[in-house]
Formats: C-alpha cells, structure tokens, sequence
C-alpha cells in the first residue's frame, strides 16, 4: 500500500489459553496501534496483513481472533 508508518507502531498480542467442557482452546486479541494513519486506512492495512499471513491462515477457524486499531497518540 505504500504507506509510511510512523515510528510509533506497536502490536501488541494477547493470548488466552483456556479449558471449556473438557476441551482446551485458544484465542487471541490483537491490538494495532497506527498514529496518525487514518483509521480506515489502517483497517485496510490490518484486514490486507490479516489475508497474506501464513499464521492466520493456518489458523482460521481454529482460535478466535479479535484485532482492534488504534490511531490516535498513545500521549492523548
């Protein structure tokens, strides 16, 4: 997309590993955070990485994921 990122690019990644009915399982929580790239935009950067990573691809419809964006200064 040839986007410039600001040097404040953070991802962070939480992980829950979890027991329900016996079965174990996994999910996930991203949380992207793009200062001062418009939020659309960064949705679109999130949603096009999400499509061409081999990890999520392996993973889909294994382990729930939950990506938030964030595009204000972390300083606000």
């Amino acid at each position: 997309m040839k986007v410039d990122l600001p040097p404040e690019v953070a991802i962070d990644a939480e992980v829950d590993l979890g027991i329900t009915n016996g079965s174990h399982f996994i999910q996930s929580r991203l949380k992207v955070s793009l200062p001062g790239i418009d939020h659309v935009l960064v949705q679109k950067i999130v949603d096009a990485a999400h499509s061409q990573c081999p990890y999520s691809k392996a993973t889909h419809g294994n382990i729930n994921l939950v990506t938030t964006v964030r595009t204000e200064s972390a300083a606000r």
